[in-house]
């Protein structure tokens, strides 16, 4: 049985899946990510996408963004207490029962305790999920920011990445020729029967867009060329990345000369050269308006009758 059909029979035996992605992720990584959760959700599966790092602006316009979480809340786990701590602080925690609730006892060793009340979190360690998607996770470890490593045995682990990945997990979607997570993520949803919708579509061509520099960088794989075509005909639009202006290449300043504004400075110019030349001052060997008498008068021509 190949990759594709392992990992749907995963699916259809899965009940929540959990989507994680890798700590440093991109725009392709995380397009991918939440592009997997919308087909999830589109065909009736629970799914939640998180990731330790907070969105980055780059991100702001995939949809399912704000959709995110920092932590894996699930059905099971514990209820944990999270306040602000100072060594030597506390003399020591302990509770009460009092008609019907539960009171925790936070004693200081001095006078009061250096956090308020509004200082006070909760949050719920989120049990052990039946299947895990991880999407530019490099290495298992990373895993420990939202599980107890230990306690994934029993779980589903499937690696969607390209390079520079160790390969981990059940199933291994890992290709170091691929040139973005997201044209693998087109491929497999593809494979696995999933409709793309339009915000699907759109999420993923983004995500190769971003990885492969609009295409542009020399080792752009056939398969972003595929999907990208796939991903348009599904509603999605190609749009430019904004970052590749570089840095300072518009000048505000700068205007082009077009016809009218050269026609204008044209017709300055001939108003600058009659007024140079009404102001030139006259040359020697023009004729004067009143010359001497003496060229007026007669002349007489003596000339040599000598042969």
């Amino acid at each position: 049985m190949d990759n594709v059909n392992k990992f749907r029979e995963i699916l259809d035996k899965s009940g929540e899946v959990v989507i994680v992605v890798g700590q440093n992720y991109s725009m392709d990584e995380m397009a991918s990510a939440l592009s997997f959760h919308l087909a999830l959700r589109s065909s009736g599966k629970t799914s939640t996408v998180i990731s330790s790092k907070e969105p980055l602006v780059e991100v702001s316009n995939l949809v399912g963004i704000d959709k995110v979480k920092k932590s894996y809340e699930g059905s099971g786990g514990d209820l944990i207490v999270q306040f602000p701590y100072e060594e030597g602080e506390i003399e020591k925690i302990s509770y009460t029962l009092e008609e019907g609730s539960l009171n925790i006892v936070v004693k200081p060793s001095g006078d009061s305790l250096s956090f308020g009340e509004n200082e006070v979190r909760f949050k719920k360690s989120g049990g052990t999920p039946t299947l895990v998607i991880t999407f530019g996770v490099k290495r298992l470890s990373e895993l420990q920011t939202f599980f107890d490593v230990e306690s994934l045995k029993e779980t589903s682990i499937v690696n969607i990445d390209k390079d520079g990945n160790e390969k981990f997990g059940e199933l291994v979607f890992v290709s170091d020729n691929s040139s973005s997570v997201s044209e693998q993520t087109a491929s497999i949803l593809s494979s696995l029967g999933y409709p793309f919708d339009t915000d699907i579509a759109q999420n993923l061509l983004s995500g190769i867009i971003s990885a492969t520099n609009n295409f542009q960088n020399p080792r752009t794989s056939s398969l972003a060329f595929e999907m990208a075509g796939v991903l348009i005909r599904n509603g999605a639009k190609r749009i430019a990345r904004l970052e590749t202006r570089p840095q300072g290449q518009f000048n505000p300043q700068k205007r082009t000369n077009f016809p009218e504004q050269n026609y204008r400075r044209d017709q300055r110019q001939d108003h600058r050269n009659d007024q140079r030349q009404e102001n030139r001052p006259r040359e020697d060997n023009q004729p004067d308006k009143n010359p001497p008498e003496e060229w007026l008068a007669p002349k007489i021509y003596k000339g040599s009758t000598s042969v």
